[in-house]
């Protein structure tokens, strides 16, 4: 079996799944935030120790302002329901990207539950706002060069990158049928394995999260070099 302890999770589809339903795309981002405490619970029950959600992109910005302007508003509306349980449960609350550019008040909401969970450590649960793997590797880079680095690793690298205290993802899922990674954790995820499913995020239930677990598992993973089997 193979070791499963960073899954990360491109979101896609709400407002998909709300159009099909009548419904604003807005409900779409709703259910799928109440859909986070369903799978981050199913990923502490298997043992997960990180899982990493795409929750607004660089690119996000490029959307209609009554929909930037609920997104951004989202994370109040989440941790007023589910801040609480989540600490109770040894729940950590991280985030990568760069949240100067978002609103102070979302950027407020994100640093207070990520204070008042850092001490835990059952499964950190990393939200990538405003994160691009572009924007983030041009700040790497950045930062090398004012911290006067002249030559350059992999290693180094990586410990310039927003994802630097976690471990390695060895899983990406992404709902919505779409079958691109669009401009995330590009450099994170080399030799991690990959799975797209057809569902909108609002439909990811536990059982399907289970069901991916249990294909990673059946996976032999060989990083460039040849199977044991």
């Amino acid at each position: 079996m193979e070791s499963l302890n960073h899954i990360a999770i491109i979101m896609d589809g709400n407002g998909r799944w709300a159009t099909k339903r009548n419904k604003d795309r807005s409900d779409g981002h709703y259910y799928g935030s109440e859909n986070v405490r369903e799978i981050a619970l199913a990923a502490l029950e298997v043992g997960v120790k990180t899982l990493t959600l795409y929750a607004f992109s660089t690119e996000n910005w490029k959307r209609p302002k009554k929909e930037i302007d609920y997104l951004m508003k989202l994370p109040e509306v989440f941790f007023k329901r589910f801040l609480s349980e989540l600490n109770e449960k040894g729940i950590r609350i991280t985030t990568i990207g760069n949240l100067d550019e978002i609103p102070k008040s979302t950027k407020e909401v994100m640093e207070r539950a990520v204070r008042l969970t850092k001490d835990n450590d059952k499964l950190t649960l990393n939200f990538a706002i405003n994160y691009g793997s572009h924007d983030e590797i041009v700040r790497a880079i950045n930062h090398m060069i004012k911290d006067g680095h002249k030559k350059v690793d992999a290693d180094l690298v990586e410990s310039y990158l927003d994802t630097h205290n976690l471990e390695p993802i060895d899983l990406l899922i992404r709902t919505g049928g779409e079958m691109r990674l669009s401009n995330y954790l590009l450099w994170q995820l080399a030799y991690s394995e990959l799975m797209f499913l057809d569902m909108e995020w609002p439909e990811f239930d536990r059982e399907t999260f289970m069901n991916c677990v249990n294909d990673f598992n059946s996976r032999n993973r060989r990083f460039g070099g040849l199977s044991d089997a």
